[in-house]
């Protein structure tokens, strides 16, 4: 592989269940090579699979590049490394079969590989179906937790992005019945830990402002509906703010986004998933991104799932996807760029504007 430059890192991009969306997706952000200045990109999955949806959504006079592992990656087209033997695969748009969680999951575990080993600078993960890429291989929830044990972090953020709107959540991928018992104040303190820190490392911010969400209806309503706004939330929000951090709640979460509160800060810690993810979703659907912040690497994935309604019809739209591949060459590129500056600091450095972070001339607007 040709020399590596800071602003066009090699990202790697996992077909996820071949059945669902995740191919189309792919194809439709990567079609005639047109993200080649921005970066290197690699499939990890399946050149026949990807071969066959060129043909159904009539993208034949592009070709992709097949290789054999990431070294061999042409910067100036896309590439496709096969993860399994494909002689016998057969795409089935819509159908949920065992084959294709599988094939999902021996994508996902060359490309991070891949990735702990430095051969590519971020991962962004295609929808997988979390039912059929279990195995004795595969236990978790999601990506982000499969993730974490792969980096050895007792737990990453799942950090959901939109431009200037991010929303991570305390609790993830568990029953709701469970939700009430994970919130401890050691739990809250390590998450709102991590987002200020990712919004330090990865988005520049150099003093974060995060609002928490509240559990309860009404944030409780000073015990009136729960308590753990008062016994656990406040304390640990208190204790953020006595070590000058800007972290303000707990909030009502029904009138926090209706009411767009959520402007004011930089990031919103919501209590569990849904309470993150029905507004988040609601406001950027097309163009959210899931990062998993707090891993030593970076990945992004798109904010939907594998869609099997709407699979080979030609009609997914890869909007998300592409939000996932720019932000996730602007958080490797603004990591190098931050390892470099600390590796040339003398004793003192002057502050960065925020035009000097590489990220804010990537995203949405620099590519519309």
């Amino acid at each position: 592989m040709s020399d590596q430059h800071v602003d066009k890192p090699v990202i790697g991009i996992t077909i996820g269940d071949y059945n669902g969306i995740g191919p189309e997706v792919i194809l439709k952000a990567l079609e005639g090579n047109q993200l080649a200045k921005l970066c290197t990109p690699i499939i990890y999955g399946s050149l026949k699979v990807l071969n066959q949806y060129r043909n159904l959504l009539d993208m034949k006079e592009w070709s992709l590049h097949g290789i054999q592992k990431a070294d061999q990656a042409n910067h100036k087209l896309t590439n496709v490394i096969t993860c399994w033997q494909d002689n016998q695969t057969e795409v089935q748009p819509g159908k949920v079969t065992a084959e294709a969680g599988q094939g999902s999951l021996a994508a996902l575990k060359r490309a991070v590989e891949d990735l702990k080993e430095g051969k590519i600078q971020a991962l962004v993960t295609g929808p997988i179906n979390k039912d059929n890429i279990q195995s004795e291989h595969f236990h978790f929830p999601g990506h982000t937790e499969y993730l974490a044990q792969a980096f050895e972090k007792e737990e990453a953020l799942m950090f959901m992005v939109a431009g200037e709107l991010r929303v991570g959540v305390l609790t993830g991928h568990i029953p709701l019945e469970n939700v009430k018992s994970q919130i401890t104040p050691e739990k809250l303190s390590a998450k709102i830990e991590q987002i200020l820190q990712s919004l330090k490392g990865d988005f520049g911010i150099k003093k974060p402002r995060v609002a928490v969400l509240g559990l309860n209806p009404h944030a409780g309503e000073n015990g009136l509906l729960g308590t753990e706004e008062q016994e656990v939330i406040s304390p640990v929000i208190k204790s953020f703010k006595e070590k000058g951090n800007i972290v303000v709640g707990p909030f009502p979460a029904d009138g926090f986004f209706a009411a767009g509160t959520y402007k004011q800060f930089d990031a919103v810690l919501a209590m569990y998933h849904d309470q993150g993810l029905i507004p988040f979703k609601t406001l950027a659907f097309n163009e959210g991104v899931n990062f998993t912040a707090g891993l030593s690497a970076v990945r992004t994935s798109p904010d939907h799932g594998t869609a099997y309604n709407i699979a080979g019809k030609n009609i997914a739209e890869p909007g998300s996807l592409l939000q996932a591949i720019y932000l996730a060459c602007d958080i490797s590129r603004f990591r190098i760029f931050n390892s470099e500056m600390n590796k040339n600091a003398l004793v003192s450095k002057p502050q960065q504007s925020e035009s000097q972070h590489p990220a804010k001339s990537g995203g949405k607007q620099r590519f519309n």
